[in-house]
């Protein structure tokens, strides 16, 4: 927009709108002028007249209204334009002003205009204001607009710096209010967009192991498509590629789609610390003059600002993060300790008192202190196990958990897991079943034998514990397509399941689906986790399956083959 020197017109203030009739369909002209038209303080047209309003396509009928809703007959600078309608509504003072406007079927008008305050009764505000005006004779269109667009006069220079400084500040004191990611995001974008009138304004977050951006706020005009959560390719995008590498602003030009107008995108890098954590894009359309160095130096001031509101955001929610971590797993420590606290006190206190009973003589015949030590020893075993997994976990953790594998008889190890376990299943009244692939050839895993079956034992422990109908069974399935070939052991039973919420819960140390359920069934809650790093460290896999509580569970895991058996 080039606006000139302001100049004082006082015999052109009317002292009432009634004094003025004006034509609301533009079908007469009015005053003599080949432009009138009366508006009120937000630019909106109460009365609207143009010689060549054939160049508007509007119904002249409603011509007013389809103004005001298309937008399509006004200034290109409107924030600037505005400026001046509200100087004038509070000095009462009338302009006369240049201006670019844009229209349909022209494209850019060059506009001399004078705006006149229309005075209302006495004690009442201005509103409203009278411009007259006409079209002056450097009519351009969007293919020379560059060249025979005036520069900006002074004046508008430093208007336009206030208004970016004042934007600026905003800015600035709206990201220092919170430390909201999403907040400060849309923020910034809502302030840039409507403040400088853009046709969209978008932000990126950045990572430097990333060669694409998604969009994470965004601000554009009525009518314009949201691009909001889309993927951009930093390589496919020069200005995106170019403000990332340089850490300065970006200006370049992109045609519209459907008009021979361009958009003038800026890009801007957000950093800290010189290093880039975001991208914001501006883009404006039928600008009619270039942004200046103090301007670019402004984007660049409220890109830094933001790239600092960034990392202090980010830092804090990652502490945030963190100190929730922490809590949690003091948590889960503290109650992992209590149950393991349970599981150790129980065998022990039974030890101790079978024990006690045959030191204090209370137990004269030989068979029942025979009992009493059959049942010591049994629960010394148990105790055993439990401070086993307590170790392994503990030298999981500090990454000692060495293991010598060599080959495994796999039906020798189903064949031992059925003589431990067979027993407990039946006395349960569950059924239990056992699957090998038919095949006559034996199946050689590449294992450590001992760490295998104590997986197993606690595999099928867990079937058995949280059974209470149905059955256990135990299959194993060959892989041969996988090279190398690899055999999946699957435990699958009929027990009171896992819903699909807390199912991530179970191989995550000292967590545990829920305390009740550890307190009624006993153990310690280790058995899974254990059982996942004692596979993986043999080249497996371990992986949960359950429909939801009371639909069974099945655990697979996988271990490699020593070698291709031979199929019938």
């Amino acid at each position: 927009m080039t606006i000139t020197a302001n100049t004082q017109l006082p015999n052109l203030i009317p002292q009432n709108l009634e004094s003025i009739t004006l034509s609301t369909d533009g079908s007469s002209p009015p005053l003599g002028a080949e432009l009138v038209y009366t508006q009120d303080g937000s630019g909106r047209y109460l009365t609207f007249y143009w010689q060549h309003s054939e160049y508007l396509g509007c119904d002249t009928q409603k011509i007013v209204d389809e103004l005001n809703e298309n937008d399509s007959f006004a200034p290109v600078d409107k924030v600037v334009y505005l400026e001046h309608l509200h100087r004038i509504l509070s000095s009462s003072v009338p302009e006369r002003v240049k201006c670019w406007f844009k229209c349909p079927n022209i494209e850019l008008l060059e506009l001399e205009l004078t705006i006149t305050p229309i005075l209302p009764q006495c004690g009442q505000p201005t509103t409203t204001v009278l411009v007259m005006g006409r079209v002056l004779p450097s009519k351009i269109n969007s293919q020379n607009v560059n060249q025979a667009i005036k520069p900006p006069t002074a004046l508008e220079l430093a208007l336009r710096l206030q208004r970016h400084q004042k934007l600026l500040n905003r800015i600035t004191r709206n990201i220092r209010r919170t430390l909201d990611l999403d907040i400060i995001w849309q923020q910034t974008v809502d302030s840039l967009g409507k403040t400088l009138n853009l046709e969209r304004c978008i932000i990126c977050p950045y990572q430097p192991s990333s060669h694409k951006v998604r969009i994470i706020a965004e601000y554009h005009q009525p009518g314009q498509n949201s691009i909001l959560g889309s993927e951009i390719d930093i390589s496919s995008e020069p200005a995106f590629a170019q403000a990332l590498a340089t850490l300065e602003p970006v200006v370049m030009a992109v045609p519209c789609d459907n008009q021979s107008l361009q958009y003038k995108v800026l890009v801007v890098a957000t950093c800290y610390k010189d290093k880039a954590n975001g991208l914001a894009a501006l883009s404006f359309v039928n600008e009619c003059y270039p942004l200046t160095q103090a301007e670019l130096e402004l984007a660049k001031e409220v890109a830094d600002q933001l790239g600092t509101a960034i990392a202090h955001a980010t830092l804090y929610k990652e502490l945030e993060e963190s100190r929730q971590k922490a809590e949690d797993a003091s948590r889960l420590k503290s109650e992992f300790l209590a149950n393991v606290s349970h599981e150790i006190r129980t065998p022990l206190n039974g030890m101790i008192g079978f024990l006690k009973l045959i030191l204090e003589g209370m137990t004269d015949d030989p068979e029942e202190q025979h009992e009493f030590i059959t049942e010591a020893h049994e629960l010394s075993l148990h105790l055993l196990n439990i401070l086993n997994d307590i170790l392994d976990i503990a030298k999981i953790e500090a990454g000692k958990m060495e293991l010598d594998c060599s080959p495994v008889n796999l039906k020798e190890l189903f064949d031992d897991v059925e003589s431990f376990t067979r027993t407990q299943a039946e006395t349960k009244n569950l059924s239990f079943q056992m699957q090998m692939p038919a095949i006559s050839d034996d199946i050689i895993v590449q294992g450590n034998y001992k760490r295998l079956l104590q997986v197993m034992l606690n595999l099928v422990g867990n079937a058995i514990k949280f059974t209470h109908e149905g059955g256990i069974t135990i299959s194993a399935d060959l892989m041969l397509k996988k090279h190398p070939g690899i055999v999946k052991v699957r435990v699958a039973d009929t027990g009171i399941g896992v819903s699909l919420d807390k199912q991530d819960k179970l191989f995550q140390l000292f967590s545990q689906i829920d305390g009740s359920r550890t307190r009624h069934y006993g153990g310690t809650g280790l058995g899974l986790t254990i059982s996942q790093k004692l596979i993986e460290a043999m080249g497996g896999e371990v992986h949960f399956y359950s429909l939801g509580e009371g639909l069974g569970s099945t655990v697979t895991f996988t271990v490699p083959l020593y070698q291709q058996p031979l199929m019938v």
